[in-house]
């Protein structure tokens, strides 16, 4: 473990706002919940607090800032499950430190990867999370179980401690209440946010984009966003089915790009090359691209087994590109009325899938209209807004600071075991 420490900024000295600290996988760009974490770090730093981030990596223009200090836990030999424990481990240490030196610090965790009785902000609730392995080897089926039982135990020992438990959707605030007896009052619903500035790709940006990802601008794009890996959770394998019985038919003729990588891509490349469909399907892999990939696409098809949110329908609508997702995903909850075809009941049926594919085809420009007012609407929650009002929920303000009137349940702030100034009571199994 290494630690980088930038400048101090007199964060300790008397009237110096709150140190806190979070703990979290990694603080960047790449992926959903680092991305939301990176998001909070950022908006803390811009406040002026003395921020100490323990994860596995940071990007280098926030852990160069001199307000704050990075604390790495290592992956031994790319262990995910003994780098959880380091990040657990660290978590504490850290926490625990600061915490004395200063009355009042915050620390922020995330599900069940740091058990410390302050704020736990949930990005996925693994209850509730099935298992999504057939097919897989065997090895990899036997590590899955262990991996699913370790994450369920440390959640529930994470979530028991928590003060205030922060959910990114109103099906992950229901599951963390129903499967794992969280207070409804201390649960707060705390949508994700959108990039500043973000907005529908032009014709000559969508253009280009085709012509980069060797596509044919003048088909529909279709895009899959997502792990190609032997746990099928994110749905390619119903997804897959149904492309395939689309293109056999002679009027279907969008093509479909899949960003994501993952220990199946070459399985299910050489799938798409058996089927004789490699001009119909590309298959890139890893790809920091997605940018790009929804500038060329028309339409995203998420039909995830289990989904708390859903960052990647939530970037494309906000994009102007219309999503179809399963219904039980949380940005579901966000859809209209008018968008209910494009929710699949059933992630698992693959003949409904392409039904409303062919649905979507027959309205392309229809549905892009229809999604408008949703895009819009999340274009207009950035980043920087949803890290203000987890803030002002952490700092116990009244409900009309916050920027978003989407914040469900409100806390009571005179709650021993909400109020930040309480004794800390560390539990032994800390």
């Amino acid at each position: 473990m290494s630690e980088q420490r930038g400048e101090t900024n007199g964060s300790h000295t008397t009237g110096a706002p709150t140190p806190w600290v979070v703990v979290a996988g990694g603080f960047h760009a790449r992926g959903g919940m680092d991305r939301a974490n990176a998001a909070l770090a950022h908006h803390l730093v811009a406040r002026g607090h003395a921020l100490h981030l323990v994860a596995h990596s940071v990007e280098p223009a926030l852990a160069a800032h001199t307000s704050v200090t990075v604390h790495l836990a290592p992956r031994p030999a790319g262990s995910i499950l003994l780098g959880e424990h380091l990040l657990a481990r660290r978590g504490r240490e850290v926490a625990r430190s600061l915490t004395q030196q200063r009355a009042g610090a915050r620390v922020v965790v995330n599900g069940g990867n740091c058990s410390w009785p302050d704020v736990n902000w949930v990005h996925s609730v693994h209850h509730a999370w099935p298992t999504s392995d057939a097919g897989a080897p065997l090895w990899f089926k036997a590590k899955n179980r262990l991996s699913h039982a370790l994450a369920r135990r440390g959640e529930r020992r994470a979530l028991d401690v928590a003060r205030l438990v922060l959910a990114n959707s109103d099906g992950t605030r229901r599951h963390l209440i129903e499967l794992l007896g969280v207070k409804p009052e201390i649960v707060r619903t705390v949508y994700l946010g959108s990039d500043a500035g973000c907005r529908p790709a032009t014709v000559e940006e969508r253009s280009a984009a085709c012509l980069r990802l060797g596509l044919t601008d003048a088909r529909p794009v279709v895009a899959f966003v997502g792990a190609l890996g032997h746990d099928n959770n994110k749905g390619f394998d119903t997804l897959w089915l149904a492309w395939k019985s689309l293109c056999a038919r002679e009027d279907w003729d969008a093509d479909l790009i899949v960003a994501g990588g993952g220990r199946g891509v070459r399985s299910w490349r050489e799938r798409v090359a058996a089927e004789g469909l490699t001009g119909r399907v590309r298959l890139l892999g890893f790809t920091e691209k997605v940018e790009e990939v929804l500038a060329a696409s028309d339409l995203l098809v998420s039909p995830a087994r289990y989904e708390a949110y859903g960052l990647n329908a939530h970037e494309a609508i906000s994009r102007g590109v219309p999503a179809l997702v399963s219904a039980s995903a949380g940005i579901a909850e966000r859809f209209t009325p008018s968008l209910r075809e494009m929710l699949l009941p059933d992630a698992e049926d693959a003949t409904d899938l392409a039904t409303r594919l062919l649905r979507w085809r027959f309205d392309v420009d229809g549905w892009k209209t229809l999604f408008a007012p949703l895009a819009s609407k999340l274009r207009r929650r950035t980043w920087d807004d949803m890290a203000a009002d987890i803030v002002a929920l952490v700092e116990g303000k009244a409900e009309s600071q916050l920027r978003s009137a989407e914040c469900g349940v409100p806390i009571d702030e005179n709650d021993a075991l909400y109020n930040p100034h309480s004794a800390i009571r560390t539990p032994h199994s800390l």
